[in-house]
């Protein structure tokens, strides 16, 4: 698939180079009702490694992402909204006996937004080969970064478990814990997988249901701990109205939620992500970091779109410069804001 090699003495690597799902998100542009009621829809780049690929150029970092379509108008869709966005598709291959998917949501503020996946008979980044890949550029990729759903069946499962080998933990390597139980056949086989995955990744980021399903703990510290137990460098622990939890080798780092009046949720998590690539490249301390990350996702779920509303670094500088405690301490000082109340209603919204 691939017609480039990272031959480090003729070419500059990748930021970010992601892997995993693409497809269209069709979203209603009516609030509060369901698909069966709805008259019209807007149509949206999508797939969480997709999205973290968009969200990491916003911030202007090269990137690029590993996948594959099918041969038909949504493919070519999808190829020209990544050029629109600044992603290269070099890496985007065709699987021409497969549609490209297409994703349904429903969206019913603050905290309920369900997903029809519509990916038969499998989708064509699930038919990822090793043939497809250029492992000079993921080995030369200042981060790369891979997701669980990739591990769901074969031939990806495979193929991406021989791309973290290939990687060999340079650089950064994240693994996006990213857990669709209508993916798999059960939490148990999932985590199985992931086991698989974690020693050979360096960055390990996951909400509180996504971290049970990797490590079989719930509760935030224990779920950080059981992740930098695998191997894991820097294990992020999403908790919604509770912020995030980040512990390295420095210790935990507790970031307050940054309040939004959340109109889909859906994409913050892949915001958070790219503002998290931005920040880990640029070398920032942990706490800066993931307070970025943090107000880059609370922009997203305030927005209706996943890609077209992945922030500028400026508009996340300024979403935090208008919050002005977010980062400096824990969750406690802001439990009686208005802020605060308002999150308290919420569910993970940074989930993604």
């Amino acid at each position: 698939m691939a017609a480039w090699r990272a031959d480090p003495t003729t070419q500059v690597p990748f930021d970010v180079v992601t892997m995993g799902r693409i497809g269209v998100d069709i979203y209603p542009l009516q609030v509060g009702v369901g698909l069966e009621d709805v008259t019209s829809f807007g149509k949206y780049l999508g797939g969480s490694a997709t999205n973290v690929a968009v969200a990491a150029a916003r911030h202007g970092r090269r990137a690029a992402v590993v996948t594959k379509t099918g041969a038909d108008p949504f493919g070519r869709f999808v190829r020209r909204a990544l050029h629109g966005y600044g992603v290269d598709t070099r890496f985007v291959g065709e699987s021409p006996h497969l549609p490209t998917p297409v994703t349904f949501c429903e969206i019913f503020p603050p905290d309920d937004f369900p997903l029809y996946f519509y990916r038969f008979p499998t989708a064509p980044d699930l038919d990822l080969t090793e043939d497809d890949l250029d492992m000079d550029a993921i080995r030369a990729a200042r981060i790369f970064w891979v997701t669980v759903t990739g591990l769901c069946q074969e031939p990806s499962r495979s193929t991406t478990l021989a791309a973290l080998a290939a990687r060999g933990r340079r650089g950064i390597t994240v693994l996006d814990l990213d857990y669709r139980p209508m993916f798999w056949t059960s939490r148990e086989e999932a985590r199985a997988w992931i086991g698989k995955a974690l020693p050979h990744v360096t960055v390990a980021v996951g909400n509180l249901d996504e971290c049970e399903t990797a490590v079989g703990v719930r509760e935030p510290d224990a779920a950080a701990a059981a992740l930098r137990d695998r191997g894991v460098g820097l294990a992020v622990v999403k908790q919604g109205p509770r912020g995030v939890l980040a512990v390295d080798g420095a210790g935990p780092v507790r970031v307050s939620p940054v309040p939004v009046d959340v109109v889909n949720g859906l994409g913050a998590g892949d915001a958070f992500g790219g503002a998290l690539c931005h920040g880990l490249l640029a070398g920032w301390a942990t706490r800066r970091m993931i307070a970025f990350a943090n107000a880059a996702g609370a922009h997203v779920a305030g927005q209706l779109a996943c890609s077209d509303a992945m922030p500028t670094t400026a508009e996340v500088e300024a979403r935090l410069a208008a919050w002005p405690g977010t980062g400096q301490a824990c969750e406690a000082e802001h439990r009686n804001t208005p802020g605060w109340v308002r999150e308290q209603a919420r569910s993970e919204v940074t989930g993604g």
